[in-house]
C-alpha cells in the first residue's frame, strides 16, 4: 500500500512548527546569551535567514518531486547510490537522534516533580533506571501514535501546537510585563562594531542552540509525498513555519535578556548564572515571583519536547522509507499498514533511538552530535536543485526559485560556514559515524545488494574532498581548532572551497535521469 496524500497547507505548517519548537526554546536563550551577550539577537536573525535560504532550495525540490522521504531520494536521482547513501546516512543519523533528545528533555524537566527519574554523574544529569523505563514508554508511545491513526496524528498535533505556542506567548508577555530592563540592550550597537564580537555571534549560532532550534524545518520536505496540492502547500508551509518560529525565538531572547538584573551580569555574560538556571526561563520566572508561570512553564517543558519528539518520529520513518525504496535498506522498511504508515520503519527508529540512550545519557551530548550531522546533510538541497535544473531543464516546476545559481551557491556556502562554526570538538566526533556508514555501504556493494549501474562511484570525486575538506578546515580553523586559519580569512577559504566542491558536484552528476524521474513520479502519482 502506498502513502496517502492527506496533509493540507495548514496541517503541514502545524506539524513543522510543532516539530521545530521542542526543547531548544527552553535552553537556547541562556546558552546563546552566555556566548554572545545581547548580540545573541543577531545570531537568531542570521540563523533564521540562513535557514530560510536553505529551506527555499528544498521547497523547489519538494514541489518539483513531492515524494516521501525526499532528503533520502534527491541525491539518488542526481548522483546515484554512492552519494545518496552518504548524505542520507547523515540525514538519518541527525533525525533519529531527535526523539531521544526530546525524551531526555521531557524526563529531565519532569524530574522536578519526580526526582527519581534522573541522577547526577560527575555533575552531569543523566537518566536513572526509572528514567530509562519511562524513556522506553515515551518512545513506544511516539511510535504507536505514528502507525495507528491519521486522524489521531492530526488531532494530537493540533492540541500540542495550540498549547505550546500559547505558553510561549504567555511567557514572553508575562516576563516583559513584570521586568524589562532596557539598559541591558544599550551596548548592542557598540558590541556589533567590534570585530572580536562576531566570532561569538557565529559561535552562538552554531553552539548556542540556534541551529538546533531550526532543524525541524525539513518536516515539510519529508512529508511532501503525503501533501495535497504540493505546488503551493510546500513552499508556503516551509517558509511560514520558519518565520513563525523565528518570531517566537526572538521574543523569548528579548524577554530573557530584558529580565536580567545587573547583579547577574557583574562577572560578564560568559559567567551568567542564577538560581534555577538549569531551566533558564523557569528560573527567571521564579526570581520574578511569577509562581503561576513557573508551574505553566514546567508543564510545557514536558509537553514541548514530547511534541517535537512525536513529530520527528513521523518524519524519521519517512527517511527510512525513502532509503528502503532506494535499496539502501531492506524492502521490509518500505511496507505500510492499512493507514498508509511505514510501520517497520517506525519500529527500526524506535529500537535505534533506545540504543542512543546508552552512549549519550545527557541532553547536551546528543544535541552536539545531531547538529554536526544535520548541517552537512543540508547541502543536499542546493546541490540537488542545481543538478536537476541541468538534468531535467524542461520538466515542470510548480515552485521555481529565482536566481537559483546565486542562491544555491550562497546556501551551500552558508551550510559549510555553519559546519565550521560548530567547532572542531564536535566535527571530529562525526568520523566514527561516517566510517560505519562506509563499511555498511561497501558490504552491500560487494554482496551485490546495490544497483551497480546507478551506484556512480565517480561521485567520490566530490564527496571525499567535501567531507575531508570540512574536517580539515575545522581542525585548522579558529573555532576550537589549531587557529592556522585566522578569523576573517576563514570566510574566504570556505568560500573558495565551496565553489570548487559545487563545480565538482555538478560535473559528476548522472547524465540521464529521465527514466528514474518518471518512476518516482509514477510511484507517487
Amino acid at each position: 500500500m502506498s502513502l496517502n496524500r492527506r496533509f493540507t497547507t495548514l496541517s503541514l505548517i502545524l506539524i513543522t512548527v510543532n516539530g521545530t519548537i521542542g526543547s531548544a526554546w527552553l535552553f537556547a536563550p541562556l546558552y546563546a546569551a552566555r556566548i554572545a551577550g545581547t548580540a545573541a539577537l543577531v545570531s537568531w536573525i542570521i540563523g533564521g535567514l540562513i535557514t530560510i535560504l536553505i529551506a527555499l532550495t528544498f521547497a523547489e525540490l519538494s514541489a518539483f518531486l513531492p515524494i516521501a522521504g525526499g532528503s533520502a531520494r534527491f541525491p539518488q536521482l542526481t548522483h546515484g547510490g554512492f552519494t545518496n547513501f552518504i548524505m542520507t546516512w547523515l540525514t538519518w543519523l541527525s533525525y533519529v537522534t531527535m526523539p531521544p533528545i526530546e525524551v531526555q528533555a521531557t524526563l529531565q524537566y519532569a524530574a522536578t516533580y519526580f526526582p527519581n527519574l534522573v541522577h547526577s554523574v560527575n555533575t552531569v544529569t543523566e537518566l536513572s533506571g526509572h528514567g530509562l523505563i519511562w524513556a522506553v514508554i515515551l518512545m513506544a508511545l511516539f511510535s504507536l501514535f505514528n502507525i495507528s491513526s491519521y486522524k489521531g496524528l492530526i488531532r494530537f498535533n493540533s492540541i500540542l501546537f495550540t498549547f505550546k505556542i500559547a505558553v510561549i506567548i504567555i511567557a514572553i508577555t508575562a516576563i516583559i510585563h513584570t521586568q524589562f530592563i532596557s539598559t541591558n540592550f544599550g551596548g548592542l550597537g557598540q558590541t556589533l562594531s567590534k570585530s572580536g564580537s562576531w566570532p561569538a555571534i557565529f559561535s552562538a549560532l552554531a553552539s548556542g542552540g540556534v541551529v538546533f532550534a531550526f532543524t525541524g524545518f525539513k518536516h515539510g520536505v519529508e512529508l511532501a509525498g503525503e501533501t495535497r496540492n504540493p505546488k503551493s502547500a510546500l513552499p508556503i508551509a516551509i517558509v511560514c513555519s520558519i518565520l513563525i518560529c523565528l518570531a517566537l525565538y526572538i521574543g523569548l531572547q528579548i524577554a530573557f535578556i530584558g529580565s536580567l538584573d545587573s547583579s547577574m551580569l557583574k562577572d560578564g555574560w560568559e559567567h551568567l548564572s542564577f538560581p534555577g538556571d538549569t531551566g533558564p526561563l523557569v528560573g527567571i520566572a521564579g526570581l520574578l515571583g511569577i509562581s503561576w508561570l513557573v508551574k505553566l512553564l514546567y508543564a510545557d517543558a514536558v509537553v514541548s519536547p514530547a511534541g517535537a519528539g512525536f513529530i520527528y518520529a513521523t518524519s524519521t520513518a519517512r527517511i527510512v522509507y525513502g532509503m528502503s525504496k532506494n535499496g539502501d535498506f531492506p524492502r521490509l522498511f518500505s511496507k505500510t499498514n492499512t493507514e498508509g504508515f511505514p510501520y517497520w520503519a517506525v519500529f527500526l527508529n524506535f529500537v535505534l533511538g533506545l540504543m542512543l540512550f546508552l552512549p549519550f545519557p545527557g541532553w547536551q551530548q546528543m544535541v552536539e552530535f545531531l547538529v554536526s550531522a544535520a548541517v552537512i546533510a543540508y547541502a543536499v538541497g542546493p546541490i540537488s536543485l542545481l543538478c536537476l535544473r541541468k538534468q531535467l531543464p524542461n520538466a515542470e516546476r510548480p515552485f521555481r526559485l529565482k536566481a537559483a545559481g546565486f542562491f544555491c551557491a550562497l546556501a551551500f556556502y552558508c551550510c559549510n560556514l555553519m559546519n565550521y562554526w560548530i567547532g572542531w570538538e564536535t566535527i571530529s566526533k562525526l568520523g566514527i559515524a561516517i566510517v560505519i556508514g562506509f563499511v555498511y555501504l561497501l558490504a552491500r556493494y560487494f554482496t551485490n545488494r546495490v544497483d551497480r549501474e546507478r551506484f556512480n562511484l565517480r561521485a567520490i570525486i566530490w564527496v571525499a574532498p567535501y567531507l575531508g575538506g570540512l574536517v580539515l578546515m575545522s581542525y585548522l580553523g579558529s573555532f576550537g581548532g589549531k587557529g592556522v586559519i585566522p578569523f576573517g580569512w576563514d570566510f574566504l577559504v570556505i568560500g573558495i572551497f565551496s565553489l570548487i566542491i559545487l563545480k565538482l558536484a555538478l560535473a559528476t552528476r548522472l547524465p540521464d535521469v529521465q527514466a528514474q524521474f518518471d518512476s518516482y513520479k509514477a510511484e507517487h502519482g
